[in-house]
């Protein structure tokens, strides 16, 4: 239920939402959540970590999906002057961010390309700073989680590349480690 002292605009854009199906995710991201969680430390270590960094994530994923819509359903409205959403993660502790891609139209072939700085990882793909597949994106939001972890106590920014037809769409996130 909003809250009453929500903005009128904030309460439409949230009852709007209801309205969205969540998107089935992929059964290989069960077996890798399920790998992961038998290697991570005591019940209650995890349960401290998952509180601590579930408030970054929700407001890092809600604050791209509101860029990632705008800017897929305003494509002459420049981005340089948005505002970068951030988050603040634990060293060594990782942490799923969720990218909301919102389109106004099928997106059949569409390559995602996610760029990370030094020291931030993507869970599964150690070391590499750099990651491109191709997917199909449906009307509405489409959800990408993404598990990162800092190796070393240096922040910077993860890009998420969206490409389709010649057409390409950028948005950043910035990433501080405490």
């Amino acid at each position: 239920m909003p809250d009453k002292d929500t903005d009128p605009q904030d309460r439409g854009i949230q009852a709007l939402l209801k309205d969205y199906p969540m998107p089935a995710v992929a059964a290989t991201y069960f077996d890798h959540a399920l790998v992961q969680a038998t290697h991570e430390g005591s019940r209650r270590q995890r349960n401290r970590w998952m509180i601590t960094g579930f408030g970054s994530a929700v407001a890092a994923g809600l604050a791209l999906w509101m860029i990632g819509g705008f800017f897929l359903t305003s494509p002459d409205l420049p981005t340089a002057d948005a505002a970068i959403p951030g988050i603040t993660m634990t060293l060594a502790k990782p942490q799923t961010v969720n990218l909301i891609f919102a389109t106004v139209e099928a997106l059949p072939s569409a390559t995602l390309t996610v760029r990370l700085p030094e020291g931030i990882e993507l869970v599964g793909f150690p070391g590499l700073r750099e990651i491109s597949w191709e997917t199909s994106l449906s009307v509405g939001k489409n959800l990408l989680p993404l598990t990162l972890i800092a190796t070393s106590p240096f922040g910077g920014e993860v890009y998420a590349t969206l490409e389709h037809d010649n057409r390409g769409r950028t948005f950043r996130l910035r990433v501080e480690v405490s």
